[in-house]
């Protein structure tokens, strides 16, 4: 089974490293060593490390500057740095810059050290955490923001076509009043549902408004029998001699057709003469 972790361990004594192996060999995370800084950086380029434990004091690249080349290439590493008290001052400066997640004076206390770095472990684990996390939410923020987009988009379609509808609905409502026949509109259980103005000026009921009223109403039963049938049957139906306020009509129900099909008819009044 694959350790979670990776520990990098940066020192040019090898009794040092050697130390270091003896006292983490039986901790939870894979031990890597590197005996300066170029080996060390060589060593990251090739695998994924998690800590880098390094000493100050190493011939041509210092722990600091070594560190200074971490924190550049892979930020996410943990550092932390061995040195002696008289390397304090060399180290505060990296320490405040942020290139040292924290340091160890020499000589170290075993305990204490392993104890560290499993902290310092588990700050990393839980940065990547909240990292994973952060970039989880944006990329939800980011979704949400597309949906959003797409329904506003879509609202303003809906809205448009809307408007459109509203608009050919008035169109159609003063076509329909400024025909120059009676027109009434009924469902198919016998309901009216649209009327004109000429047909409202000669069937009207005491000036109440007939949208919703029955056929029946106004017409006997053999009309609005002829009507349902007309509209059951999907049949042209003329009825002749309808009176109607004083004058004589010749009525014609015709069903609707497509997708209304036996859901209604239209009533059309034709005067006749005499």
């Amino acid at each position: 089974m694959d350790k979670p972790h990776t520990v990098l361990c940066v020192d040019d004594e090898k009794n040092i490293l050697s130390a270091l192996k003896r006292l983490l060999r039986k901790e939870d995370y894979e031990l890597l060593t590197a005996s300066n800084g170029e080996e060390a950086l060589k060593i990251l380029d090739e695998n994924t490390v998690q800590l880098v434990m390094s000493d100050q004091r190493m011939p041509e690249m210092s722990g600091t500057e070594l560190f200074e080349k971490v924190k550049e290439r892979y930020p996410e590493i943990i550092r932390i740095i061995l040195t002696g008290y008289t390397e304090i001052d060399a180290i505060t400066g990296a320490i405040n810059q942020g290139n040292i997640y924290k340091f160890f004076l020499k000589p170290w206390n075993d305990e204490t050290l392993k104890l560290e770095i499993r902290k310092a472990l588990d700050q990393y684990d839980l940065i990547k955490i909240n990292k994973e996390l952060t970039e989880k939410v944006k990329e939800q923020n980011e979704a949400l923001m597309r949906v959003n987009d797409t329904l506003e988009q879509k609202v303003e379609e809906r809205t448009r076509e809307l408007e459109l509808r509203n608009q050919a609905l008035e169109v159609s409502r003063t076509i329909l009043d400024q025909l120059p026949y009676p027109v009434v509109g009924i469902d198919n259980e016998g309901f009216i549902v649209l009327v004109n103005q000429r047909a409202e000026k000669i069937i009207r009921k005491n000036g109440s408004i007939l949208i919703g009223e029955h056929l029946c109403t106004f017409f006997d039963s053999e009309i609005e029998n002829k009507a349902l049938n007309a509209i059951s049957d999907q049949e042209h139906v003329k009825i002749d001699g309808v009176q109607l306020s004083g004058n004589h009509y010749r009525m014609d129900i015709l069903p609707m057709t497509g997708r209304f099909i036996y859901q209604g008819a239209i009533i059309v009044l034709n005067t006749v003469n005499h």
